[in-house]
């Protein structure tokens, strides 16, 4: 409820697209005010990727055999949790905990490297406006159900699969649902410099939405990447971000 109170108090409710962008910059820590306090630190962002870093460095200090047994472990298998899924009592299974210790395993340094660089782009203001708690329930539990929609999708899956990417794609839904009006500062190569521009969130998020879809239909599905992890997260963050805002227009509408 804070989370709505503070999205409805700080925005009034978009009446205005343009204006609504300055005062969400302005509150975000990116447009600087003197007269407001400054941004709080995304903690909760910071610990995920230390933490997604620590286990890659962690599992590659291992043999190979402990870590095929690692990402048996700590991996999402949909083939053992889909047969649980029709036994009662199913929510006890300890093996539904694969659904989290998954989101903070990779299957390489170039999928690490990619998540996190997603994850600190959109994870950084999306936790200043959500705040801590906010950006838990969007990375862990987003990113749980994303796995958990695997699992229903490719029942028949014996492959262990890492899907850390379906909560970082909660994170990018998320902030495109709280931020579509937001520009994103990048580093375009225009012959043998560097320019540095600002291109629309909607266009940047877009064209990443567009490709995970193309892999989805085209790409792998026996791989420890799982496309359907991103599609599924995305829908399930950006979800969570349109309820948000619904609610908070409710609030706004009250007071």
């Amino acid at each position: 409820m804070a989370w709505c109170l503070h999205i409805a108090c700080t925005d009034s409710w978009w009446k205005d697209s343009l204006e609504s962008e300055i005062l969400t910059q302005v509150d975000s820590g990116i447009v600087t005010n003197w007269s407001k306090a400054p941004p709080r630190f995304p903690w909760v962002t910071l610990t995920i990727f230390l933490l997604c870093c620590g286990a890659q460095l962690l599992h590659l200090g291992l043999t190979p055999l402990a870590q095929n047994a690692v990402l048996e472990l700590g991996g999402v298998l949909p083939v053992q949790l889909s047969a649980a899924l029709s036994q009662p009592g199913w929510w006890a299974d300890y093996r539904f905990l694969s659904l989290f210790t998954a989101l903070f395993l990779h299957a390489g340094w170039l999928h690490l490297l990619g998540n996190m660089a997603y994850l600190w782009v959109f994870g950084m203001p999306l936790e200043r406006r959500l705040g801590g708690l906010g950006m838990v329930v969007v990375f862990v539990i987003g990113g749980a159900l994303a796995n958990l929609f695997v699992v229903m999708r490719l029942p028949d899956l014996t492959s262990p699969i890492v899907v850390a990417s379906g909560a970082v794609s909660a994170v990018v839904g998320a902030y495109l649902g709280l931020f579509p009006y937001r520009r994103i500062g990048m580093l375009l190569p225009l012959g043998l410099f560097l320019q540095f521009a600002r291109i629309p969130a909607i266009l940047v998020i877009g064209s990443w939405f567009t490709l995970q879809l193309v892999y989805t239909i085209l790409g792998p599905i026996t791989g420890v990447v799982a496309w359907w992890t991103h599609m599924a997260g995305f829908a399930l963050g950006l979800i969570f971000a349109l309820l948000l805002r619904a609610i908070a227009q409710l609030i706004w509408d009250r007071t």
